[in-house]
Formats: structure tokens, C-alpha cells, sequence
């Protein structure tokens, strides 16, 4: 009887299937050795391990399974000898020595004790005596120290895993003595290495000849975290087997090598903080087998993305952390496979291309912190996308015609901080698996408006956008929210806190900044049934009084009621929050009892009471406050002697604006952690304490703000080496005597003000080392002698305010220093310049901002917050003299040039016209001449402020674009300017004859004999004077001698006073003896 080959199709399988089931159970039941039994009972004995723990140790007992090849872990030949034992995960903490019986097993051909706790113990030599393993596995098992040679005896090993991963262990293991080459040498038949975290420290050559000498066919290279140095030797490019390759945070500082390119069989390539430079080699990213790229956090590592093939197998693309920038290729769209982007805090730019909605297998999609620009793209055709992150880029256009429907498994979606617009779309609110919305700083628009039917979103954050309306009522069935944050928005209308009261889960709510009325309506349970909230940040919320909900928070960190309108004192239920790391009650009008204890909020880090009303006596200070603003409030006593004593941690502490009076306390000299220390605008008095200015040697202290009190005496000479100090400001004080010369080792200062004060030096030049010094007032002292100072190079290129103004400043204005300034020579449009402050942030990462004042039009402005592209010249009030230089146009970025009250001379220069963004320009008072350049009206077209006035300017004012607009008083005491606002009109520069003279004699020249006769008797009387002087040279000489004397004499009197008057003389004269 013939059967079918159909049938024999059939049955051939489950022959094969019958046949493999015999082979494993006779396996299965081949009984072990006694001597195997043995040693493997010996071994539990010896070991010390956690019995709970345990699922294969416990198990192993000969009385009830007296076959060990059934034991769990262990597994035997066919003769019965035990040739795998895996351990791992089985919590063995000792007993594993050269004297443990697993060293008698010597038929083992794999063995896997990872993932144990050894407590650090040695790696035992007797490993290399088990010369038939080929699979080895010690990794994350607690062994430390140095690994010892005898590992190198396992000659047929072709898998060895020592890995540690330095979260699981408390030591390393190491590769020193013996070094890598002497450990793999003969490791011919390896093929996957594995020694993360195993230090190694060897420089490039080292290693990298090592393996390409010692281990041909190693497909597997995982050396991370080894401390290995670069660069790359080209000898690693003989190992062309390698499949995976992951190098992972070893400090190469160095580039990635062309030869990269030729691993052909390269899947995977881990290069993550690495220190990589330069540029990497685009030819990597097109090798076809590879599936992950991984060059994150290389912040010195430059490239770009090539056009990809499309049969390329990348499915993990990571670059952030990277300076990669450029366009992203449309191919991009090619990577079918493609399924995690992280690009994030990259340079990369341009538009998100259309073609990234095409990969389907996309799951994670990271290009936060970017440049990329336009709409964005839709990704509805990806299906399994979780996380969408595009924050702080400059993308535009609107998100509610995407399509969000169909992204069922998106779990988080970021789109703040860019410039989106458009109403925000009601889909998005039901997505099933959407956790975390966050469309912060943005330009979204309109009414929220949404029908709740997600149940797991936990943070919606919304806040900077221009949202209006009332907060629709759909956001209190949010029934899973945990962070709501609608703050900076056009909300309007009532609000009532008790809505909240459903959100049982509801930890972190933030309505700052808004037009609503905040209420909370008062009701038997209601306090008591609010969620326990963790933030609440109700800033500029209309608030009458505190939110009585608050009495029954227990788990309060975060509160913010700033900028309200709340009335009396402070509840001290407040100080009772013992959990609060975060108190601003600032811009209230508070009051406090004098017996609060603010000493209470052990765990506060930031109180900020400023802006309100306290007053008396300042109350005992919470010892671990990092943050503590008291200014502008009614303090009016002395500051307590012990001060320093409760800011031992403080980082910012304020006093300003309010009315301390007596010393400073030397005690706040123990504050050693400050950095930040305003006590300006009140009326303290005495000396500096020298202390103070030795602090500056802490490398945090950046601000010592002192100004507006009556501090007096002299400034310590004692600013130590390493001054650390970034703003010193002693404006409006009594202080007396020079500028430190030590004050030049602050080298980072970029505010010294120092103005109105008795401060008697000259420019203090031993400054000029300070490069990046911004802003110097020296205003309304006694300084004298020549603004320049002498050397090749001009000081302070970073110096955007330069006030000298009322000083004894004489002799010409320096060419040299105005071209070296460069910070007002900048060219940058500054409409389109990004708005920062001049400021201090400390490693608390609490912003301090700058004060100064600038003189406009006669009046004082303090301006409270610097901007970095403003700029003021201001050297008024001197005896400044010679010409304007005509370079002073180079100053392209001035805001407000001051050179009144001075003695300079000759004509306007023309350059100044150059000066676009210049608002205020007062030149009065001077001895200028010559007409109004016409430059200046057509290119000063911001200028709000104009002082021309009490010069010798002549000629017809040019009345075109703002010189038309400004009054009379700004052209006044010019004698010979006529035209546009003034009533002296200006005469026709050549008058037109009698039309009816002969057409000859208009072709004549004509004599004005009145003009002739006036310039005949001039030129007479001045030949009488100047003639004698040019041939007689007795006379000569005299003559310029008592000139000169008389002039000199009433210029000094005049000008410098008595006291300067008498040295200059004095030097004059000792000068003429010689």
C-alpha cells in the first residue's frame, strides 16, 4: 500500500517532534553523579544567601531530589555531570572563595552568577580552572578590586560579562596589573565583551591595539563607563566582525574616525557622553545594518543628517545633547523602521519635514530645545506614538486641523514655548491614554472650550497663552488631575475655589496673572473637603483675604498670594505649615505681630515678604531659608547684632528700602554661603565692615548692594585674590578717600557704582583688567586728571554705562578707548536682540537685577532692571575740552550720549548722525561752533531728547524728521542760528537782483563797498597786532607768556577750586625751573 508524499509531508513532523521529546526526557532524567551531587550540595553549604529570596538554592536537596540535573539552575550532560549552573538573582552575599567546592566542577561550560551581592569581595583565582566555560557571566554580582590574571586560562571562552553597573555596586572591579592586553590574550575565540563599568583606564592606543591583536572575531564590544581615553587608534578597524559597539560616558575628547564607516555589520552604536569633537562622519548614519545610533550628550560634537536610503534598518536615532544642526532631510521619511527620534537640544533648524508623518513604527519623537520653524506636520499614521516633545522651538501656525484622534496611545504631548496660535483643539481632550498636556508660551487664543472623556490626564498645563473667557467648568470634571496651571492668560470673570473640591487627586494649581476674581465661599465641610494641595500659586488673583480652605493643608510646600490686595496681619496658622519650602506674600499690604515666629518654618527656603507694610523690629529668621526679601516694608530699628547667625544658608538676603538704621553687624560676615547681600535705601551708618569686603573671597558672593545710607570713612583695601564679586554698588553714601587698588582682583565685576560719594582719585585705571566690567558710575565725586589711561590696549571693552559726570575730569576725550568699547560698537539690531538683564544668578538660581540711575533732560531715573543692550555716555558737568572726536559715531548702540557742561570746541561731527538708536543727546553748554550737521536730523530718528543750547552754533537749523519737533529751548543762546522753531528766520544766502538790469551786469562782478571798507579797517588794526609778533621775538616771546599766564589763572579759579587750583599752579611752576 503506497502512502501519499502529501501524507508523508504530514507525518514527518510529528516523527521529528516524538524523536526530540525522547532526546529531552532521556536527558532530563540522566541521574547525576554522587561526586556532582556533592559538590553542588557543598557549594549551598558554603554559601551565605537570602533563603526568602532564594528560588533556586533553597530547592537544591538530595533527600527528596536525589537527581541535582533536575535541580533548578542546574543542568548536566548526558553523563551526568553538571556542565551549566546559573545562579543568578539569587541574593548569595559571601562564602564564594578558591576553597568553594564550585571550583571542583570542572566540566561547567556556562556559569551565570550575576546579579548577586558579594559585599565587594575579590573575583577568586579559581576561575581559570574551569578551561572548558565558554560562557561566563559575573556581572553586577558585587565582585571588586582587580580582576586576576588567571581569568586569561579560559581560553575557549566566547562570551565574558564582568559588567557593573555603578548603581548596584559599592566598588569597581578593575583591569590594571594585569593590564587588558594581558587579560584577553588569549581570548582568540571571543566574541562578546562585556566590561561596563570595569575600570580600565587606558589611553586609545592602548585599547583600542589590545582587542584589535588579542580578539579578531569579537562581535560584541560593551565598554562602557571603563574610563578609557581617546583618541581612536586606527588599528580598531581590523575587527571587522563588530556588530554592536557601545563606548558609552568614557572621555575620549576626541573625534569620531572616518573608519567607523566601514563596520559594515554594525548594528548598534553607543557613543553617548563621550566627549566627542568635531565633526561626525555622515557615511555612519547610511550603514544598512545599522538599527540604533546613540551620540547624546557630545555637547562639542558637530554634523549633520544625510539623505537616507530607503532600505535603511534605523529604528533609534539619538543625538540630543549635540551641537548637530542644519535642515532634516525629507529622506528622513525613508526610515520605515524608525520608531524613537531624540534630537533634543540640538542646533537643527528649518522646517519639521512633511514625510516624518510616513513613519508608521514611530513610538517616541524628542526635538525639544531646536530651532526648527513653520507648521507642524501631522503624525495621525502613527499609531503606537506615546510621546510627542517639540518645546522651546520657533514653530508656528495652528494645531486644531491635525489630526489627533487616531494617536490613541499618546501618553504625553509638549508644545510650549514657541509660537503657536489658533484655539487649542477639543480633541485632544479625548485622547483615551493622554497623561500630560503641556501648551505653555504660547499665542493661543480664544475661549477653552472641551468635553471631558480622557480619564488619565494629570497635568494640563496652559498658562502664557491669550486665553479669555471664563475657566470653563469642563476643567473640574478632570476627575485624574493633578497639575492644572492656567496662569498668564486673559481669564476673566468669577472664579470660585470650591469647584475644586471633586478633584480629590488635584496636588498643584497655579491662576496667577489673570483677570479673574478668585472667591472662596465659606461652607460647613468645604475646607476640610478641598484636596490637599502641595503648590498653590494664586498671584494677581483679586484676592480680599487669605483662602480659609488653607487652615486645613497638611501638605502645603508651595505658596504664592503675591500681588493682591490682602489686608492686616498674617494669620499665624501661616507659620504653622512646617512643610513650606515656598512663601511669597510680596506686594500686599500686610501687617505682622511682633511676636510671630517665622523661626517655625524650620523647612522654608524661599520667604518673600516684600512690598507690604511690616514694621518695628526685624523677627527671628528661619534657619534654612535660602531666600529671605524684606525690602520696601516699615522696619525701623537697628539690625540685630546676631544676624549672621540665622543665614547660615542663606544665598539672597534683602533689607532694602526700609528704615534700619545704626551699623552693619560683623556677624553677617559668618553668613558664609551668601551671595547676595542688599541692604541699600535705608539710613545706616558708619563703616563698611572690613569683614564684608573680605567675604568677597567666597567664591559665591556676586552682590554687595549698599547704596543710598550714610556709610562714611574710607573702603577697605582689602578685596582678596580670588573676589568673586560681580556687583558692588556704594552710590549715594559719605564715603571718602581713593578706590581700592585691590578692588582690581574682582576680575568678574561687571557693576562698579561708586557714584555720589567724596571719593577723591583718578580714573581708576588699575581697573582695566577687569574685562568684563558693564556699568561704571563714578558720578559727583572729586575725581580728577585725564580720562585716559595709558597703554596700548583701552580698558573695559564690555562697558555699556559710563558715568563721570560733576567730576574735575580735564584734558581731551581719548579716540582710542571710544573705538574699544565695544559693547556700544555693536551692531546687532537690538529690536530683534533677545531682552536679558544685567543681573546676578547664584547657584540658588534666584535672579538679583541691577540698579543704576542715568541722567535724561536734567532729571534722574534709576533704572531697576539693566537691559544687556543699553547703553549711556555720560561725561557731563567737567572740564573736558578740545573737539568732539569725529570716531564718537563708532558708538552705534548709545542710547544716551552726555557731554554738557564741558569745554569742547570746533564743529558738531557729522559721524554722530551714525549714532541710529541714540534718544537723548545733550551737547549743551560747550564752546562748540560751526553749523548743525544735517546728518544728525536725517539719522538720529528715535531722539526724544535734544540740548544744543548755549554754544556758539550757527547757520539754519535743519528742520527735517524729530529736529523739527523739539522746542526752543534746546536751540537757545546760539547766536547765530536761525529757522524752523526759532523766530530768527534765516536770511537767502544770495538775494536776487532788480529783474529789470541789464543781462550784462548780472554777469558782472558787484562791489559791496560797505563790506570792502569794514574788512580794509580789520585787516589794519590786525596787522598792527599781529605784525610785531611775527618779526620781533623779544616781544613774542612776552607776549604769550603773560597771555598765557592770565588765561591759565582764571581757568583754574574759575573751574577746579582752591585746592586743585594750588597744586596746578604749584606744578606749574616747579615745571618752569626746568
Amino acid at each position: 500500500m503506497r502512502i501519499s508524499l502529501l501524507s508523508w509531508f504530514f507525518f514527518m513532523p510529528i516523527c521529528s517532534l516524538f524523536l526530540n521529546f525522547g532526546i529531552f526526557v532521556v536527558s532530563q532524567s540522566q541521574s547525576c553523579l554522587s561526586d556532582q551531587r556533592d559538590l553542588l550540595i557543598g557549594l549551598k553549604k558554603s554559601l551565605i544567601f537570602n533563603r526568602t529570596l532564594s528560588t533556586k538554592l533553597l530547592h537544591w536537596n538530595k533527600t527528596q531530589f536525589p537527581n541535582c540535573c533536575l535541580w533548578k539552575g542546574v543542568y548536566c550532560s548526558k553523563e551526568g555531570r553538571v556542565v551549566d549552573l546559573d545562579l543568578f538573582n539569587e541574593s548569595i552575599t559571601g562564602g564564594l572563595d578558591n576553597s568553594s567546592p564550585l571550583f571542583g566542577l570542572h566540566y561547567l561550560q556556562t556559569l551565570n552568577l550575576s546579579f548577586n551581592k558579594l559585599n565587594s569581595s575579590q573575583i577568586p583565582s579559581q576561575f581559570g580552572n574551569l578551561t572548558n566555560l565558554f560562557y561566563l557571566n559575573l556581572s553586577n554580582s558585587g565582585f571588586a578590586g582587580q580582576i586576576p590574571s588567571e581569568i586569561s586560562n579560559l581560553k575557549r571562552l566566547v562570551t565574558l560579562d564582568l559588567s557593573t553597573y555603578l548603581l548596584l555596586s559599592y566598588s569597581m572591579l578593575e583591569i590594571k596589573k594585569p593590564n587588558l592586553a594581558t587579560l584577553i590574550k588569549n581570548f582568540g575565540e571571543l566574541k562578546e565583551l562585556y566590561l561596563d563599568g570595569v575600570n580600565i583606564s587606558a589611553p586609545g592606543n592602548e585599547w583600542c591595539q589590545a582587542l584589535s591583536s588579542s580578539v579578531p572575531n569579537l562581535r560584541v564590544l560593551s565598554m562602557s563607563d571603563c574610563y578609557l581615553s581617546g583618541p581612536f587608534d586606527f588599528s580598531l578597524q581590523k575587527l571587522q566582525s563588530l556588530s554592536i559597539i557601545l563606548l558609552n560616558s568614557n572621555l575620549f575628547n576626541a573625534p569620531v574616525p572616518d573608519f567607523f564607516a566601514n563596520f559594515a555589520n554594525l548594528t548598534s552604536l553607543g557613543l553617548s557622553a563621550c566627549g566627542l569633537n568635531g565633526t561626525f562622519p555622515e557615511k555612519v548614519f547610511r550603514i544598512l545594518t545599522l538599527q540604533t545610533i546613540d551620540l547624546s550628550n557630545n555637547e562639542l560634537l558637530q554634523g549633520s543628517l544625510p539623505e537616507f536610503l530607503p532600505n535603511g534598518s534605523l529604528q533609534s536615532l539619538l543625538l540630543s545633547g549635540t551641537i548637530f544642526s542644519g535642515a532634516l532631510p525629507d529622506s528622513i521619511g525613508n526610515l520605515a523602521m524608525l520608531s524613537r527620534i531624540d534630537l533634543s537640544r540640538c542646533n537643527f533648524n528649518g522646517s519639521i519635514p512633511n514625510s516624518m508623518g510616513n513613519l508608521t513604527q514611530l513610538v517616541y519623537l524628542d526635538m525639544s530645545v531646536n530651532n526648527f520653524t513653520g507648521p507642524i506636520p501631522s503624525f495621525s499614521m502613527a499609531k503606537n506614538l506615546t510621546e510627542i516633545n517639540l518645546l522651546h522651538n520657533d514653530l508656528t501656525g495652528k494645531i486644531h486641523s491635525l489630526i489627533w484622534k487616531d494617536l490613541l496611545k499618546l501618553v504625553t504631548l509638549d508644545l510650549g514655548y514657541n509660537s503657536l496660535e489658533g484655539t487649542i483643539p477639543d480633541s485632544l481632550f479625548s485622547l483615551p491614554s493622554l497623561q500630560l498636556l503641556q501648551l505653555s508660551n504660547n499665542q493661543f487664543s480664544g475661549r477653552l472650550e472641551f468635553n471631558v472623556s480622557s480619564t488619565l490626564l494629570n497635568t494640563l498645563d496652559l498658562s502664557s497663552n491669550n486665553l479669555e473667557g471664563p475657566v470653563p467648568t469642563s476643567v473640574f470634571q478632570l476627575k485624574g488631575l493633578k497639575v492644572l496651571s492656567l496662569s498668564s492668560n486673559n481669564f476673566s470673570g468669577p472664579f470660585q475655589l470650591n469647584k475644586f473640591q471633586q478633584s480629590r487627586n488635584l496636588s498643584n494649581l497655579d491662576l496667577s496673572y489673570n483677570s479673574l476674581s478668585i472667591e472662596y465661599i465659606e461652607t460647613n465641610s468645604s475646607s476640610s473637603s478641598f484636596p490637599q494641595i502641595t503648590t498653590l500659586r494664586l498671584a494677581s488673583c483679586n484676592l480680599k483675604t487669605f483662602p480659609y480652605f488653607l487652615t486645613n493643608q497638611s501638605t502645603l510646600n508651595f505658596l504664592d498670594l503675591s500681588q493682591n490686595q490682602i489686608h492686616g496681619e498674617i494669620p499665624n496658622w501661616i507659620w504653622k505649615f512646617y512643610d513650606l519650602i515656598y512663601l511669597d506674600l510680596s506686594y500686599n499690604h500686610l501687617t505682622m505681630t511682633p511676636e510671630v515666629a517665622l523661626f517655625n518654618l524650620s523647612g522654608i527656603s524661599v520667604l518673600d515678604l516684600h512690598s507690604n507694610q511690616l514694621e518695628g523690629e526685624l523677627p527671628d529668621l528661619p534657619p534654612s531659608a535660602t531666600y529671605l526679601d524684606f525690602s520696601m516694608n516699615n522696619f525701623n530699628s537697628a539690625i540685630p547684632a546676631s544676624i549672621g547667625d540665622s543665614l547660615y544658608s542663606a544665598y539672597i538676603f534683602s533689607l532694602s528700602s526700609n528704615k534700619f538704621h545704626g551699623g552693619i553687624p560683623q556677624s553677617l560676615c559668618t553668613a558664609t554661603y551668601l551671595q547676595v547681600l542688599d541692604l541699600s535705601n535705608n539710613t545706616l551708618d558708619g563703616m563698611i565692615p572690613q569683614c564684608l569686603i573680605e567675604m568677597s573671597e567666597n567664591f559665591e558672593f556676586g552682590v554687595l548692594d549698599v547704596r543710598r545710607n550714610k556709610l562714611s570713612g574710607t573702603i577697605s583695601d582689602t578685596f582678596s585674590g580670588n573676589c568673586s564679586l560681580q556687583t558692588l554698588n556704594l552710590n549715594k553714601n559719605l564715603l571718602e578717600g581713593a578706590v581700592p587698588r585691590s578692588l582690581g582682583n574682582c576680575k568678574s565685576l561687571e557693576v562698579f557704582d561708586i557714584g555720589n560719594n567724596y571719593i577723591e582719585d583718578t580714573l581708576p585705571c588699575h581697573l582695566r583688567s577687569i574685562s568684563r566690567l558693564r556699568v561704571l558710575v563714578l558720578r559727583s565725586n572729586k575725581f580728577y586728571g585725564s580720562i585716559h589711561c595709558e597703554g596700548s590696549n583701552a580698558p573695559w571693552p564690555m562697558l555699556q554705562i559710563l558715568d563721570l559726570a560733576s567730576n574735575h575730569f580735564i584734558g581731551p576725550l581719548p579716540r582710542k578707548s571710544l573705538s574699544a568699547w565695544k559693547a556700544m560698537t555693536n551692531n546687532e539690531d537690538v529690536a530683534q536682540s533677545e531682552l536679558k538683564h544685567l543681573g546676578f544668578l547664584g547657584i540658588a538660581q534666584y535672579l538679583y537685577l541691577d540698579v543704576t540711575t542715568v541722567t535724561m533732560k536734567g532729571q534722574v531715573m534709576e533704572l531697576p532692571k539693566i537691559l544687556t543692550f543699553f547703553t549711556s555716555f555720560d561725561l557731563s558737568c567737567n572740564y573736558l575740552d578740545g573737539p568732539i572726536p569725529d570716531n564718537i559715531g563708532i558708538l552705534n548702540s548709545l542710547y544716551i550720549l552726555n557731554l554738557s557742561h564741558n569745554a569742547f570746541v570746533g564743529q558738531i561731527p557729522p559721524s554722530l548722525g551714525k549714532l541710529s538708536h541714540l534718544e537723548s543727546l545733550d551737547l549743551s553748554s560747550n564752546q562748540l561752533s560751526g553749523e548743525i550737521p544735517v546728518q544728525l536730523a536725517d539719522g538720529l530718528t528715535f531722539l526724544s531728547v535734544l540740548n544744543l543750547s548755549l554754544n556758539q552754533l550757527f547757520g539754519p537749523i535743519p528742520c527735517v524728521k524729530q529736529f523739527g519737533t523739539f522746542l526752543e529751548d534746546s536751540y537757545e543762546r546760539n547766536k547765530g542760528l536761525c529757522g524752523c522753531v526759532l523766530k530768527t528766520k534765516c536770511e537767502s544766502a544770495e538775494p536776487s537782483l532788480p529783474p529789470s538790469e541789464d543781462i550784462h551786469l548780472k554777469s558782472r562782478p558787484l562791489i559791496n563797498w560797505n563790506y570792502l571798507i569794514a574788512e580794509l579797517g580789520f585787516f589794519s588794526g590786525f596787522g598792527m597786532v599781529i605784525g610785531p609778533l611775527i618779526f620781533w621775538k623779544r616781544w613774542r616771546i612776552l607776549y604769550y607768556k603773560h597771555v598765557d599766564d592770565i588765561f591759565f589763572r582764571i581757568y583754574l579759579q574759575l573751574h577746579l577750586g582752591g585746592q586743585l587750583y594750588h597744586r596746578m599752579l604749584a606744578h606749574r611752576n616747579v615745571g618752569r625751573r626746568y
